[in-house]
């Protein structure tokens, strides 16, 4: 299997996309269990981890930006726009360069509503970080079949880590 980097080296973003999802589908097809297909796999799992941080982020920051704009065309008696849509794909800083990753839609849809739900405060930020945990853990275990998942939404984790009068007296996840 050829390097997880390589095959990212077009600059044509249709082409690097079609190339990123075709790379996660034949990494999770893959029954190999050699230290390479190990490797290629860890780091897919960091990618996407990337891919869900950045989707939950990415919800949020749109569902913010829509509210206004619902908010103003509702004031004006017209339509509110569409809501945002997720992507199956994000563009990730990996070393010196930006690649884009590809999630089914599962997995990027779910991220990208949680961070939606979160930004409109549907949910709190523990309930947030353990339900994009539980998706994390999905991804890792059933289709990376990583033997440890990868720990999601850091940002939110350490944020919550500096309040103590929030939720984080609780503990987290």
């Amino acid at each position: 299997m050829a390097s997880i980097f390589s095959l990212f080296s077009q600059k044509n973003p249709e082409e690097e996309m079609r190339k990123a999802q075709a790379l996660f589908e034949k990494l999770i097809a893959s029954e190999s269990d050699s230290r390479e297909s190990r490797n290629l796999r860890m780091r897919m799992g960091l990618l996407c981890r990337a891919h869900l941080d950045k989707s939950f982020v990415t919800g949020a920051e749109q569902t913010s930006a829509w509210q206004e704009l619902a908010s103003v065309a509702i004031a004006k008696g017209n339509e509110k726009p569409p809501e945002p849509e997720p992507s199956l794909f994000q563009k990730i800083k990996a070393g010196e360069n930006e690649v884009y990753v590809y999630l089914p839609e599962e997995y990027a849809h779910e991220a990208f509503f949680l961070g939606g739900r979160y930004q409109r405060a549907e949910i709190p930020a523990l309930k947030a970080i353990e339900t994009m945990q539980g998706l994390a853990n999905q991804l890792c275990y059933y289709e990376l079949k990583l033997a440890e998942p990868f720990q999601i939404l850091q940002f939110l984790r350490d944020e919550l880590a500096q309040s103590p009068d929030d939720e984080a007296a609780s503990g987290m996840p």
